[in-house]
C-alpha cells in the first residue's frame, strides 16, 4: 500500500535548516551542517528492529529509495515465512527448528545424532530458546560463547557445540527453512595442550574400581575403550552382530572419520566371548537400554565419575575420552609406528596422531640412547 506523507514532504524537506530533522512512517530526514541531507529508516519487521542509513541527497538518494527499502524488507520477511515447511504460518523458532533438524537427521541416517542431541538440548536450545532461526546474529553467537566460557567450558567443548549449530544452519538452508545462513560462526582457538592419559598403575586402579561399581556396563566399557582406543559413542553403540571374534575386529559403521574395522586384542576376544555367549537370543546391542530411543546405552558419565573417584583420581581431569588418549599414548610409547597407530585409532589424518608422540619423554630418551649407542662418539 502506498504511504501518504503529511510531514515528510518535498517542500518541508527543502525548507529544513542545518540540524533539523523530520520523520514519518519510520523514515527520517536530517539536514546536515554542510547542507547535505541524510535519509535513515527505523522500523519493526517481524518483531525485529531494523535501523539503516539509506544514503544522502548528494548521492541521489530520495524518499522513494527509503520507501523501497522498507517495502523490500517486509517482502523478504514474508518470503522467509513462505520458505518454511508446508503448513507453517510463522517464523521457525530455534527450539522447534532443533527438534525438526534432529528428526530429519534420523530419516537421512545422519552421523553423531546422539551427541548433536545432547549439545542442542543441554546447551544451545536453553540459550537461544524460541529466537527465530533466521534472526540469530553473530552477536548472539558471541554471547553464547562468552556464556559457556563463564560456565567453565573449555574452547574445544564449545567448538563442538558450535559445529552442531553450524550443521543445523546448513541443513535448514538445504531444507529451505531459511533462504541463507543467518550468521557466520567463528570457532574459538584451541590450544594443543598436553594430552592427559593414565599410567599403567592408574589403569589397574580404574579397572578394579569399575569392577566394583554398581553400574553393570562401566567395567566392560572401560576394558573395551582401553584395549581398542575406541571413542565413547563407538563403544556404547557396538552391535553384537558387528563383533567378529575370529578375525579379531569390531565393525564401526558410523565412526567419526567414516566406517572402519576396529582391531581388537586376543584378551579382548576372550573377554567379549563371555558377553556374547550370555546375551539374550534377540539382543542387538552389547550395551542394551530399553529406555533409550536408540536402544543402547548413551550416557555413562556419572558411573565413570564414581569409578575415577574410587580410583583416587580427579573426575575434572579424567573423563571417558581419557581412556582413548591412554590407549593411543601407550601404543606410541611402545614404539608402534604412527601409521599403524592411526589404523588402530581411526584418526582421519596422521597429523592427529603425531600429537601423541611427545606426550611422554621416556620413549624419546630411549630412542636417543639408541642413537648414542650406535655412534659412540663420546
Amino acid at each position: 500500500m502506498t504511504l501518504k506523507f503529511s510531514k515528510l514532504t518535498r517542500p518541508n524537506i527543502r525548507n529544513l535548516e542545518s540540524g533539523q530533522i523530520v520523520n514519518e512512517h519510520g523514515i527520517t530526514f536530517q539536514r546536515l551542517p554542510d547542507g547535505d541531507g541524510k535519509y535513515t529508516i527505523n522500523i519493526m519487521v517481524d518483531g525485529q528492529r531494523v535501523h539503516r542509513v539509506i544514503g544522502r541527497e548528494s548521492e541521489g538518494v530520495t524518499r522513494n529509495d527509503a520507501e523501497d527499502f522498507i517495502g523490500q524488507a517486509r517482502t523478504n520477511a514474508r518470503e522467509g515465512r513462505l520458505n518454511l515447511p508446508k503448513g507453517r504460518k510463522v517464523v521457525l523458532g530455534f527450539r522447534e527448528a532443533s527438534k525438526a533438524y534432529l528428526e530429519g537427521l534420523v530419516k537421512e541416517g545422519g552421523k553423531d545424532i546422539v551427541f548433536k542431541t545432547m549439545r542442542l538440548n543441554t546447551h544451545l536450545v536453553p540459550f537461544f530458546q524460541d529466537t527465530p532461526l533466521d534472526k540469530i546474529t553473530g552477536f548472539d553467537i558471541e554471547r553464547y560463547k562468552k556464556c559457556r566460557q563463564e560456565e567453565g567450558s573449555v574452547n574445544g567443548t564449545i567448538n563442538r557445540e558450535l559445529a552442531a549449530l553450524s550443521h543445523l544452519f546448513t541443513k535448514a538452508e538445504e531444507w529451505r527453512w531459511i533462504t541463507h545462513r543467518p550468521a557466520r560462526i567463528k570457532r574459538l582457538k584451541e590450544g594443543q595442550g598436553r594430552i592427559t592419559y593414565l599410567t599403567v598403575e592408574q589403569v589397574k586402579r580404574v579397572i578394579q574400581a569399575a569392577k566394583e561399581d554398581q553400574c553393570e556396563y562401566i567395567y566392560p566399557f572401560c576394558v573395551i575403550a582401553l584395549e581398542t582406543s575406541m571413542r565413547k559413542g563407538e563403544v556404547l553403540s557396538i552391535r553384537l552382530g558387528n563383533i567378529n571374534l575370529d578375525q579379531r575386529v569390531i565393525y564401526i559403521p558410523k565412526a567419526k572419520a567414516g566406517a572402519r574395522e576396529q582391531p581388537i586384542t586376543a584378551s579382548l576376544v576372550d573377554f567379549l566371548k563371555g558377553y556374547i555367549e550370555t546375551a539374550e537370543p534377540d539382543q542387538e546391542w552389547l550395551f542394551p537400554s530399553p529406555s533409550s530411543k536408540s536402544g543402547h546405552a548413551e550416557w555413562i558419565v556419572e558411573p565413570f565419575r564414581r569409578v575415577v573417584k574410587a580410583a583416587g583420581l580427579d573426575p575434572k581431569d579424567i573423563v571417558p575420552h581419557t581412556l582413548r588418549h591412554t590407549a593411543i599414548s601407550h601404543l606410541v610409547q611402545a614404539g608402534i609406528d604412527l601409521p599403524t597407530v592411526q589404523r588402530i585409532s581411526g584418526h582421519k589424518t596422521l597429523q592427529m596422531v603425531v600429537r601423541y608422540a611427545h606426550q611422554n619423554g621416556e620413549h624419546i630418551r630411549e630412542a636417543m640412547d639408541t642413537l648414542e649407542s650406535r655412534y659412540k662418539l663420546a
